[in-house]
């Protein structure tokens, strides 16, 4: 076994025991903001030689200054859109002719669309797919031959809580998400005694001030407050930090699971046991949610997926995750 290959798989056989990635090539991609920033920060904080990749070029500056800030480390800064299969390919070839061969993948990018299925469209979906489950199939794909031929890799894919309960108004999330899942835990099993091993991340609402990177449709002031509240209140969401430290050591230690927050746990375990149950309370939730307003204002029930801002009502009442955008490069969008 190659020097390499004997650190990435960790040292000795003790169950459970962290991997070294002390100078390990680590690429993270949505790891300009929020909880892909708070990845990139732990991995470089360990000593692994970190890229984050980004469509925004200003974000990708403001994450890796933030990171060189907290960690004294440098990382890499790579513009790419993961849902454009060339820029996937000059993602990959930068890295590796910068840093060598990718052996610690974090699959994180996402977007997401809040609101009706009513006010929908087809490329709300597709564009969903194209970044949160095409972008992780490329990217994987990209890395995976090199992995396998040393003998030694990780991959984490961030899917959510929405890829194992589909939550309504989240449908192209949902949708993306679940398709994440399933390629994850199914690629684990095929690259079972490979070496290389995969880890599912299932995060529920976290505190990363995402809310403000949403795209919202139908009655838009309204689906924010919903969405902004739920991912900041401390009983239904969790702290961005603790679970980036939770997922890169889950990664890690090559476990092949990892769900985050109690409310998601007591929600998978619910759906496993009880489906119908589960599925009436998520019918429940849907009436309590806005509607797509028929006799609302033009701009309220627009079909448009816009982002939205927060009133100050809204704003004291996601007063947590305001505070996490503010630490974790999450810009208010215009």
């Amino acid at each position: 076994m190659s020097a390499a290959a004997s650190h990435i798989r960790g040292r000795g056989t003790r169950p459970g025991a962290p991997t070294e990635v002390r100078g390990r090539v680590a690429l993270v991609t949505g790891g300009s903001r929020g909880l892909g920033l708070l990845i990139a920060r732990e991995l470089a904080g360990l000593g692994a030689r970190v890229s984050i990749c980004a469509r925004d070029t200003d974000e990708l500056a403001r994450g890796a200054e933030l990171i060189h800030r907290d960690t004294g480390h440098e990382v890499s800064r790579e513009r790419c859109d993961v849902s454009d299969p060339d820029s996937v390919d000059a993602l990959v070839t930068s890295v590796t002719e910068r840093h060598g061969t990718v052996e610690i993948l974090v699959n994180n990018a996402g977007i997401i669309t809040v609101g009706p299925l009513e006010s929908l469209d087809v490329d709300a979906f597709r564009r969903a797919i194209e970044v949160m489950f095409m972008g992780p199939v490329r990217l994987t794909l990209a890395v995976l031959p090199t992995m396998r031929e040393r003998g030694a890799g990780r991959v984490v894919n961030v899917t959510s809580i929405g890829g194992r309960i589909a939550a309504p108004h989240l449908l192209p999330y949902d949708c993306a998400k679940f398709a994440a899942t399933g390629f994850s835990e199914g690629l684990r099993a095929e690259l079972a005694g490979s070496g290389v091993s995969v880890t599912t991340a299932i995060p529920g609402l976290m505190r990363t001030g995402g809310h403000r990177a949403a795209r919202f449709t139908g009655r838009r002031s309204r689906e924010y407050a919903w969405f902004a509240a739920a991912a900041s209140l401390p009983l239904l969401s969790m702290d961005a930090e603790r679970a980036a430290r939770a997922i890169v050591r889950a990664g890690l230690r090559g476990r092949p699971e990892i769900v985050l927050t109690t409310a998601a746990k007591l929600a998978v375990r619910a759906h496993g046991i009880a489906p119908a149950t589960t599925a009436r309370a998520l019918a429940l939730a849907d009436h309590l949610l806005p509607t797509p307003g028929a006799h609302a204002d033009t701009e309220e029930s627009s079909g448009a997926t816009e982002h939205a801002k927060g009133t100050p009502w809204t704003d004291r009442v996601a007063a947590l995750g305001e505070r996490a955008a503010h630490r974790w490069n999450e810009p208010r969008t215009p």
